[in-house]
């Protein structure tokens, strides 16, 4: 009775190759470095899938029959189409039509999505770019293939997922030019003891600094809660409030501000987060690096350092 075909995988063909190339068990083990007993159970498993002796022995030679040449054939095609198939394929940015999606909220929108739109427009001109807001359900966006790309101060240990570390961003406080905390640092008493405006994120998602308050048991006055830092400058101008924003995105809500540094030691970090999905897809890697290389280059040298690898 014939064997199974299915149990012929490629290390089997690859055996059988190595035989007839060589025409010998013994110096085809050598080359596979494996026993000569590995390569006999091989061959005799072959020679029931396929009904035929394979080799036969004759004036003291190893000789393949006609079905091993003809298996041969087909198996040298076989394990080389299979391996153009798992290698990478070849993938030209500029030829690329389809659409990416980049889950994001505020800060990455205005901090880090227009270099990512320039850039893509110029590199991979046929590519379509759509941002939509990750507010606290970024991961279930991804899952849900609603987004290819997850970027913010995500965190979140799950098999399912990938993160890389872009870089990560102290916090500052915006004060009125007047304020009378303006014109010097700010101790922790100080700004504790401060009006504060909250920025909320939609109760979506909560900043590192009031995480960082709260395992050390200190409250905020919070005067005044907005779901967003938008428009934070135009609030904080001409009153007594203060506002907690991280650094990077102070310089664009910040316009006749006065920054200082925030006293509170934490800092948010920013990354790339994606699925496993789309880990080995190759215009997903393209723009994975792409957004990767573009913020180390304008990461600025007295930035704190921040993680260089892929985790999950």
């Amino acid at each position: 009775m014939p064997g199974d075909p299915l149990e012929v995988d490629f290390r089997a063909l690859q055996v059988l190759v190595w035989v007839h190339q060589l025409r010998s068990f013994t110096r085809a083990a050598e080359e596979l470095g494996v026993n000569q007993s590995a390569v006999s159970y091989t061959i005799n498993k072959l020679r029931d899938v396929f009904q035929d002796p394979l080799f036969v022995r004759q004036a003291r030679r190893l000789h393949p029959t006609q079905r091993c040449e003809d298996i041969v054939h087909q198996a040298k095609r076989l394990t080389a189409e299979f391996r153009q198939l798992v290698a990478p394929p070849d993938f030209d940015p500029k030829t690329a039509a389809q659409t990416f999606t980049i889950a994001c909220n505020f800060y990455e929108r205005v901090l880090i999505i227009p270099e990512i739109v320039h850039f893509l427009k110029r590199e991979a001109p046929n590519l379509d770019l759509e941002i939509i807001d990750a507010s606290g359900i970024g991961h279930e966006r991804l899952l849900r293939n609603e987004a290819d790309l997850l970027l913010g101060p995500f965190e979140r240990s799950d098999p399912h997922f990938y993160r890389r570390d872009l870089y990560q961003d102290r916090y500052v406080c915006l004060l009125d030019p007047e304020h009378p905390k303006a014109g010097a640092a700010l101790s922790l008493d100080d700004y504790l003891d401060l009006d504060h405006v909250l920025v909320t994120y939609g109760g979506q998602w909560r900043s590192r600094y009031i995480i960082e308050l709260e395992r050390m048991n200190k409250d905020l006055k919070v005067a005044l809660r907005v779901p967003s830092p938008a428009g934070l400058e135009r609030l904080v101008a001409g009153s007594n409030l203060v506002a907690t924003v991280p650094e990077r995105l102070s310089r664009s809500v910040a316009d006749g501000l006065h920054v200082v540094p925030c006293p509170v030691e934490t800092s948010v970090t920013i990354s790339l987060v994606w699925t496993t999905l789309n880990h080995r897809a190759p215009l997903h890697m393209w723009v994975r690096d792409m957004v990767y290389r573009l913020n180390t280059r304008t990461r600025k040298a007295d930035d704190p350092p921040s993680g260089l690898g892929i985790s999950r």
